[in-house]
């Protein structure tokens, strides 16, 4: 890896779809010596839309390539961000490593568990800096509740209720422009995961099909059980079991719009629904011996709690402001400190979600193995 003569973090981007457009606002907003040099898409709209955005912002129009593989193998890119397919994320960020870049890789870690471990593992090989992209880990009211919970302020916690709900044909968009010259379908099949033709509903609608994402445990439910190895300092579930389907939205999806699961930490029983046929609001709640802690309204109390050193008083979640997630990898980059949300905090919420996917694969509990890191 050649050194910038001006100490600039040269970055390329792998994956050029709406999370990167919302990430290249994070690095701008970060104020850093960093700059993106090198795009990858398969796509020739997206890949040149976000070109286009980067050299307005940084100055330079940067290379473009629809193989990430061309991408890992420039010498002057330091770091890379990952904005792919969930399917694909463990594959390139375990090449990524090895090709001697850090990366910044976005949730889910994984939604295959061997892919998952194998990413994990590569990395844990390395010496490479690696951010997961579950960026409540930055955010200024999770750190505080995650400080009350481990301070004991609702003391030992037996149960967690996380709810999402939206009542809209979610992760639909419109392919009918997508044309077949402008797509490299072959990178796109990721070495045959996506066998068969051009499909441009594939392409632009991946989050509704088993060959690519294992739906709503991968591209919701990790945002929300990423909080539970965080805030009970319990890496891995025991046990998981989930139900749901396809029961309003039969617009050809594979992936539920109703789903929930049951996970099992250490004396804790977590669970996450989500759906996408009623708006019904969502919940995030922690019920402990002495209170329950209230993450959407920011609130702690001792409803619920006849324990004699119960909450006596409401409180409001402390909110502790740090750095942006992208502005804590590029710090961590030049100063070689391990990011807020590590490869271990990846892996730990790929784990819950691949087994909570699973189940409902399987319509069978699934077990973990923590001394032989294997789902059972």
């Amino acid at each position: 890896m050649q050194q910038s003569p001006n100490d600039q973090i040269r970055l390329g981007l792998i994956g050029c779809g709406g999370r990167s457009r919302d990430l290249l606002n994070e690095l701008i907003r970060a104020r850093e010596n960093a700059a993106i040099i090198a795009v990858c898409d398969v796509w020739r709209v997206n890949r040149e839309q976000r070109a286009a955005a980067i050299e307005k912002a940084f100055g330079a129009a940067p290379r473009q390539t629809t193989r990430y593989q061309e991408l890992l193998a420039m010498k002057d890119v330091d770091a890379v961000i990952i904005a792919t397919p969930d399917m694909t994320h463990p594959r390139i960020l375990a090449d990524a490593v090895a090709a001697g870049k850090d990366a910044y890789v976005e949730k889910p870690f994984a939604v295959d568990f061997q892919d998952g471990k194998m990413a994990w593992q590569a990395v844990k090989r390395s010496s490479r800096i690696v951010q997961v992209g579950t960026q409540r880990r930055s955010g200024a009211e999770f750190i505080g509740a995650a400080k009350a919970i481990q301070d004991g302020v609702i003391g030992k916690v037996t149960r967690v209720a996380m709810e999402v709900h939206f009542q809209e044909q979610r992760w639909r968009r419109d392919y009918h422009d997508v044309k077949a010259e402008d797509v490299d379908w072959e990178a796109f099949q990721f070495g045959g995961r996506i066998p068969g033709p051009f499909d441009a509903r594939k392409l632009r609608e991946w989050q509704l099909f088993r060959e690519t994402t294992n739906g709503i445990a991968g591209l919701w439910m990790c945002h929300l059980i990423d909080l539970a190895p965080w805030f009970l300092n319990d890496p891995y579930p025991k046990h998981a079991m989930t139900m749901g389907g396809v029961y309003l939205w039969k617009d050809g999806r594979q992936t539920s719009d109703v789903f929930q699961s049951m996970v099992e930490y250490q004396d804790c029983l977590v669970t996450f629904s989500m759906s996408l046929t009623n708006a019904a609001g969502n919940r995030n709640q922690w019920f402990g011996v002495k209170g329950t802690l209230d993450l959407d309204n920011r609130k702690i109390t001792g409803e619920g709690s006849r324990d004699p050193n119960r909450i006596l008083e409401p409180m409001t979640i402390e909110r502790v402001p740090v750095e942006s997630h992208m502005a804590n990898f590029l710090r961590c980059v030049r100063n070689r400190q391990t990011p807020r949300a590590s490869v271990d905090a990846g892996f730990q919420h790929a784990v819950a979600g691949c087994m909570a996917g699973l189940s409902l694969e399987t319509g069978r509990r699934v077990s973990f193995d923590r001394e032989k890191i294997e789902l059972v």
